[in-house]
């Protein structure tokens, strides 16, 4: 069996896996890391979508042997020091959910999206989520959960501000 050493959500394991594992499966399974749901095991929903390497991934189309020696990150991950991530935050704040299965995999999503796009318009941010799935929400406060955390993550931190 194969040996990898992961790092997820900033910590790092070293684990023997079936060379056919999914990263989901890993995830979940193995990690605990259930803020990761599986939703169609065919990549069709982006409800698993994980960053790798700071890229979002539809981890059901990634083997776990794929990602020894990379930094994963979950859901779980984000924010730090119990505060939420500006996109966690925004989806809240913008009600950008209702049963909560996909939230997991827009948020990553999104965030990678804001990565190579730090202001994106309407169009580009449903563009880009087009991989992600919702089936409840028609998506309206979605984008504007996205529009409002690239707001925030574009302004400088008050301290750097301040004299």
């Amino acid at each position: 069996m194969p040996r990898i050493r992961v790092e997820v959500d900033g910590v790092t394991y070293e684990d023997d896996v079936e060379p056919r594992l999914l990263l989901v499966h890993y995830l979940r399974d193995r990690l605990g890391k259930v803020g990761t749901p599986i939703g169609c095991d065919t990549t069709n929903c982006g409800a698993c979508t994980v960053l790798f390497d700071g890229m979002s991934v539809k981890s059901c189309s990634v083997l776990a042997v794929q990602a020894d020696g990379r930094g994963i990150t979950t859901v779980e991950g984000l924010g730090t020091d119990g505060t939420n991530h500006p996109m966690q935050r925004a989806f809240h704040e913008e009600h950008a959910l209702q049963c909560g299965f996909c939230t997991p995999g827009m948020i990553l999503a999104s965030i990678d999206l804001l990565r190579e796009n730090a202001d994106p318009s309407e169009e580009e941010i449903r563009e880009g989520l087009e991989g992600n799935l919702c089936r409840c929400t028609g998506y309206q406060n979605i984008v504007r959960a996205v529009r409002k955390a690239a707001d925030e993550m574009r302004q400088p931190a008050q301290s750097e501000v301040a004299p």
